[in-house]
C-alpha cells in the first residue's frame, strides 16, 4: 500500500500549470543560517530550494517563534482552496513570532511556468520554498510517521509542541489549532 501511495505521489508531483504577475521576496528568520540548495529568482520573487534535510533545519524550533508549515502544489485543488486560510495567519500574525511556511512540491522543472506565475496571480505573502528531494519514502516518515504523503498536510510546531494534520482546513480551524501553540 505504501508503494502505491508513493507511486500516486511521484506520478501527480510531475504535472499541471497556472499563470499571471506581482512581487515577493521570501524572508524567514533561519534562511540567514540555513543554506538552500539552490535559488530561483524570476522577476520579483525570489524561491530558496532546500532539500529535505536543509529544511529540517528551516524548522528546528528556536525559542518562542511557532512554525505553521504547509505541504502543498498548484495541482492540488484542496491545497489552492486553503492557501487564503494561511495568507490570513500569515498577515494576522506575523508580529507575534509565527512564521508561515508554504512548502511547494512542485516540479522543478515547472517553477518558472507554473509555480511563479502562481505566487504573482495569487499574491502570495507568506514564505513560499521549494522542496526537491526525491527521496520521499525516506522524508515522508521524517515528517510524520503516519503521514501518507498526501497533500496538504501541515505541521504546528514551536520549542513545546508538534502537531500534524493530512487534511484541508478553513481559516477558523487553523486558527484555533495554532491559538493552542500560541497561548501555551
Amino acid at each position: 500500500m505504501k508503494t502505491i501511495v508513493t507511486i500516486v505521489f511521484i506520478v501527480v508531483l510531475f504535472g499541471c500549470k497556472e499563470s499571471n504577475s506581482e512581487r515577493k521576496v521570501v524572508a524567514i528568520n533561519n534562511f540567514n543560517m540555513v543554506e538552500p540548495i539552490d535559488i530561483i529568482k524570476a522577476k520579483d520573487i525570489t524561491i530558496p530550494v532546500y532539500d529535505y534535510d536543509s529544511f529540517e533545519k528551516l524548522i528546528a524550533t528556536n525559542g518562542t517563534k511557532t512554525y505553521v508549515v504547509n505541504f502543498w502544489a498548484t495541482w492540488c485543488k484542496p491545497c489552492v482552496e486553503e492557501l487564503p486560510s494561511f495568507e490570513k495567519i500569515y498577515d494576522k500574525y506575523k508580529g507575534q513570532n509565527v512564521e508561515v511556511i508554504l512548502v511547494s512540491l512542485d516540479f522543478p522543472k515547472k517553477v518558472d511556468d507554473v509555480l511563479v506565475p502562481f505566487i504573482e496571480k495569487n499574491k502570495l505573502k507568506s514564505n513560499v520554498i521549494l522542496l526537491d528531494d526525491p527521496k520521499q519514502n525516506r522524508w515522508i516518515p521524517k515528517v510524520d510517521k503516519d503521514w501518507s504523503g498526501a497533500i496538504p498536510a501541515t505541521i504546528i510546531i514551536n520549542e513545546n509542541n508538534r502537531s500534524f494534520y493530512e487534511k484541508s482546513f478553513t481559516f477558523i480551524e487553523l486558527e484555533d489549532q495554532l491559538k493552542g501553540f500560541i497561548t501555551n
